[in-house]
């Protein structure tokens, strides 16, 4: 109905005043076709949101006490809210299970490799022969140690400690008589570090890179550091390392502002178990212009999906009054749902109502000025 009588009167303004078969179009007309239409769907609009605010009012005045599902719920809230952790009571949660897309910060404590490592590239020796050689070498890219000119080159890549021990006992045998050498790893240099940051993966595990995957899905911080110390342990003799979680992405809470008939605003917020109604707002810089003070918390529970906890929220006793009955402590899933303003709401459908009805008789008085600027005059 509002379109249609946008169209009308859109078509009454281009319609004629008829003198000769001539046409005059008059701005005074345009100007009270446009405060017609704005006036019409404004009050149109408020009848709408003051009349539903009335007949809810009446309804909830004239139903039984206790018969309204909501008001149901609100008993069972109300008996269920007295022992609810809040501010000045609150409760550790339960263990943090790791999940997608957490990030674990692994430091590597103990680092020495088995008796069982084979000499790789790179990798240094500290090489001692009683008065004659004690000194640290380098395993050439060839996989050779050179001792210099006076004692020559010995190959080693590949080789346990004890072996190479033996490689350079007969090597120093056929220069020197007594040829005692002791060798030890001082370096390696295709070793990885472990110690880093690692974000779980979509399918519960971390990557090691060279030592492997390890799942981490569901296990508390000290059975991830079992289970990583066990894997490790196949490369290094009884490993020993710290873990934590640096980046808790997994345990989320949601708080959604009411738009006011604009969209509404959510933001997902990482959860580490000290939260309350006063952070969370604090968190997204306080209400917005267009909230009000009326929020609660959307509380989902595990034995009635359909179906979560309301715990409303008294703002202006947690911020004036310094009250923390209702500043309740956040848990993991939570919504808090902080409501609109009801005149910026109304507002802002006006807006909506008005705005075509403003385009359509801004281009029809851009045209009638652009002709009385031309100077056009229609004959009468």
């Amino acid at each position: 109905m509002i379109v249609d009588g946008l169209l009308n009167d859109a078509a009454a303004v281009s319609h004629f005043i008829t003198k000769g078969n001539r046409i005059m179009l008059t701005s005074t007309f345009v100007r009270r076709t446009l405060l017609t239409i704005v006036l019409t769907a404004g009050l149109g609009c408020a009848g709408d949101v003051f009349g539903a605010d009335v007949k809810t009012e009446v309804k909830a005045a004239t139903a039984p006490a206790g018969s309204a599902p909501e008001a149901q719920a609100a008993e069972k809230t109300k008996a269920g809210a007295a022992d609810l952790p809040r501010e000045l009571s609150m409760r550790p949660l339960s263990a943090y299970r790791v999940q997608p897309p957490d990030i674990l910060q692994v430091e590597m404590l103990k680092m020495v490799l088995l008796p069982s490592y084979r000499i790789e590239v790179y990798d240094v020796l500290q090489i001692q022969m009683d008065k004659y050689i004690d000194n640290a070498y380098l395993v050439d890219w060839d996989g050779t140690v050179n001792l210099g000119s006076t004692y020559g080159k010995v190959r080693v890549v590949g080789m346990s400690i004890e072996a190479v021990e033996e490689a350079f006992r007969k090597h120093l045998s056929q220069v020197l008589q007594q040829s005692k050498v002791s060798v030890q790893l001082a370096r390696t240099g295709g070793t990885q570090p472990v110690t880093g940051q690692y974000l779980v993966g979509p399918d519960g595990t971390i990557n090691l890179r060279a030592y492997g995957v390890v799942k981490v899905s569901g296990k508390t911080v000290s059975e991830i550091k079992t289970a990583l110390q066990r894997q490790l342990s196949q490369f290094f003799n009884s490993p020993e390392l710290s873990v934590d979680v640096s980046g808790y992405n997994s345990q989320v809470y949601y708080i959604i502002t009411d738009g006011a008939g604009l969209g509404d605003n959510v933001r997902r917020i990482p959860i580490t178990g000290s939260e309350t109604v006063l952070d969370a707002v604090a968190a997204i810089g306080g209400r917005s212009q267009l909230s009000s003070k009326k929020m609660w918390i959307a509380r989902p529970s595990p034995s009635d999906p359909e179906n979560g906890t309301i715990l409303t929220v008294d703002y202006d006793a947690i911020t004036h009054r310094g009250a923390t009955a209702t500043n309740y402590q956040i848990m993991p899933g939570d919504r808090i749902f902080i409501a609109e303003d009801s005149l910026v709401a109304l507002n802002n459908e006006i807006g909506k109502m008005t705005a075509p009805a403003e385009r359509i008789l801004g281009i029809i008085s851009l045209g009638t000025s652009s002709v009385e600027g031309f100077g056009i005059i229609l004959p009468k």
